[in-house]
């Protein structure tokens, strides 16, 4: 995939990522009020070290994929990790390297911070990702719980 880029996303980006965020959404079943786009995409474009960060992935100038992480402290450890939240390819592009690249590419920004590693969530029926997830990365044992605020 030569002519695929990886970089940062930018405010001209907010189109491209409201259209693959809104197909994000849908895959997992949910939707968001326009505030959660709004304010998700300002904290990306935050220059805060607490903050989200964002990359989004360019094939022939195209917006095809994008992903989100963050670091944060840990306990068992001095050093931050590095927390992949979402990670999106077009369904046409899977398959062909985007969505490696940017898991390398945000790994690669954990490297560069001095993070002790990185690590995402996916839903147990995300086959197709898992395939992905299977090659680049360590499945854990650990089984996720949420109590949502009422």
């Amino acid at each position: 995939m030569s002519d695929l880029h990886i970089r940062a996303i930018t405010a001209s980006d907010r189109p491209e990522w409201g259209r693959m965020f809104t197909a994000y959404l849908t895959f997992y079943e949910t939707s968001r009020p326009k505030e959660v786009y709004d304010s998700s995409f300002a904290r990306l474009l935050s220059d805060e070290d607490t903050e989200f960060k964002g990359l989004i992935a360019l094939k022939s100038g195209q917006a095809i994929g994008f992903t989100h992480y963050l670091f944060h402290r840990h306990m068992w450890s001095i050093e931050n990790t590095c927390y992949l939240q979402d990670l999106y390819v077009d369904p046409a592009r899977r398959g062909t390297g985007a969505g490696r690249a940017l898991i390398e590419a945000v790994h690669s920004e954990a490297v560069k911070k001095g993070a002790t590693g990185t690590y995402w969530l996916t839903q147990e029926f995300n086959t197709t990702a898992r395939q992905l997830y299977d090659r680049v990365a360590t499945l854990t044992p650990f089984v996720k719980y949420n109590k949502p605020v009422a």
